[in-house]
């Protein structure tokens, strides 16, 4: 088959399909190549792997032994590498000293021994003089075109050369020679016919797959499994798909979940029922393969970076919890504060969106007092100019801090940044005015503002909730807070008082 690929390279290209170097293929037979098997692996439902073999710190020992010697390295790297692999494995030069090899009928778990027999027979050689990161990644599982493999095996090698010399990475499979696991799909529809069809449908991706035929089979086998996504029939007897797509977003732990409904074309009902319930998406029967594969791997990836984001928040969340302990008046702030906030944005009929921006924000709005040194935090008595310039930096410092995430903080880093701010411009850090101060800043402001007259600090003891809602009439008067959210906060609280009181602000 090689043969027979050089002699079809040569004819339509005019050109030798060889490096003059090395003697290994160059890098346009090596893409008219890899272009090939990646059709023939989705064709025949065998995997292939590519990896990319870079040649650690190669500038330096150029610059050091030379061109001429460093050429003989190469060659003698290229020898190796070709030594190494099997005869239906494919070896080229991809560029400068960065090596390639297709390896056949390998996916990334398969494919480990084979790359580690290069890397060690080149530390062999050289006895750590030399070494190389590898990077590789697989087809159909981490791509199905050549531009994306290429691309996914050169992040692999990124992250190879990030850890050191001599490293092996594969793409998002495995690390070192640890196997992630792989995506877990389920697929939900009484009958079994179509389970089983969906079933085949998904083999190219090589994920696993559960299957549940019936609506509370289903949710039992969520609480036990890690599902990534769910491939949910409508029409089932019982507990419908709707309702069972509804309990899964109605769920802290199980909301992420990609919820895909599969529909009949003329189920318009079903499907606003379903968007109602929290659907991700529709699938269409008769189903499309391509459509299916796409869509699958597509919810996947987002579920994978919700989960990234899910667990920066959590990182976040916990330094705001550090923050808060140092000072044993303020414990418990930041909780109180992101419930009250909530309860008075749904009075206001915020978005959904909005509301999610008052709860993180609530419990990371004072995360920049990491910046402020516990001397001035922990005070008794007033602070003095100074001080009060210092304590005054942590909306800034917030800000600051998490700003890398501005992606999916949206609306609380504005909180953050901004819940000092007042309706007549004499507040901090930026002295905004009205409707400059965003409306979940203001909600903020006054939630804020609140818990900190209600609770006992260092400098005074707790104002009854009379004297607190006075004062808060009066920095409205003043057009300092938000007339119309102080309002709203007052008619809060006298219906709380009415109904006899509630636990929590949830």
């Amino acid at each position: 088959m090689k043969k027979e690929n050089e002699v079809n390279y040569e004819l339509q290209s005019e050109v030798p399909f060889t490096d003059s170097l090395t003697g290994l293929f160059h890098h346009g037979f090596f893409l008219n190549v890899l272009t090939r098997e990646i059709k023939r692996s989705l064709r025949y439902r065998e995997s292939i792997s590519l990896a990319l073999i870079d040649i650690d710190a190669f500038s330096v020992y150029n610059k050091q032994q030379g061109p001429l010697q460093a050429d003989r390295e190469l060659i003698e790297i290229a020898a190796i590498i070709k030594k190494t692999v099997r005869d239906v494995d494919l070896v080229a030069r991809f560029g400068g000293d960065i090596f390639t090899v297709i390896l056949t009928e390998a996916d990334a778990s398969s494919c480990v021994n084979a790359l580690e027999r290069i890397r060690g027979a080149i530390n062999e050689r050289y006895n750590g003089a030399l070494t190389v990161c590898i990077g590789s990644a697989a087809c159909p599982e981490d791509a199905d075109n050549t531009d994306d493999l290429i691309g996914r095996a050169r992040n692999a090698l990124e992250r190879a050369k990030t850890k050191g010399r001599g490293e092996l990475f594969f793409f998002e499979r495995v690390k070192g020679v640890a196997v992630v696991d792989e995506p877990r799909v389920l697929v939900v529809d009484d009958v079994p016919l179509n389970v089983k069809i969906l079933e085949e449908m998904l083999i190219p991706l090589k994920y696993k797959v559960s299957k549940a035929f019936g609506g509370l089979e289903a949710l039992a086998l969520i609480e036990r499994e890690d599902i990534d996504l769910v491939l949910l029939d409508v029409m089932m007897p019982g507990v419908d798909g709707i309702e069972v797509c509804r309990r899964i977003k109605s769920q802290e732990h199980t909301r992420i979940i990609p919820v895909v409904m599969v529909t009949a074309l003329d189920e318009i009902e079903a499907k606003i029922r379903s968007i109602e319930a929290g659907a991700d998406d529709f699938i269409s029967k008769p189903v499309n393969k391509l459509e299916l594969l796409a869509r699958t791997r597509s919810l996947i990836a987002v579920k994978r970076l919700n989960e990234n984001m899910i667990g920066f928040e959590n990182a976040l969340i916990s330094l705001a919890n550090a923050v808060e302990a140092k000072d044993v008046y303020t414990r418990g702030h930041t909780k109180r504060v992101s419930s009250m906030a909530i309860r008075l944005g749904k009075r206001i009929n915020l978005s959904s969106r909005e509301l999610e921006a008052l709860r993180i924000g609530g419990i990371l709005h004072d995360i920049g007092k990491i910046g402020i040194p516990d001397a001035i935090l922990k005070k008794e008595g007033a602070l003095d100019p100074d001080e009060w310039e210092v304590m005054k930096s942590h909306p800034d410092v917030g800000y600051r801090l998490v700003y890398p995430l501005k992606r999916t903080l949206l609306q609380a880093l504005d909180i953050i940044r901004s819940h000092h701010e007042k309706m007549n411009g004499s507040g901090y850090p930026d002295g905004l005015k009205g409707e400059a101060i965003s409306m979940v800043a203001r909600i903020m402001a006054v939630a804020d503002c609140y818990d900190a007259l209600i609770t006992d600090r260092p400098y005074r003891k707790a104002f009854t909730q009379e004297e607190v809602l006075q004062l808060m009439r009066q920095e409205a008067g003043e057009n300092k807070l938000d007339g119309q959210v102080v309002d709203t906060l007052i008619v809060m609280l006298n219906n709380q008082l009415k109904e006899g009181g509630e636990k929590d602000y949830d």
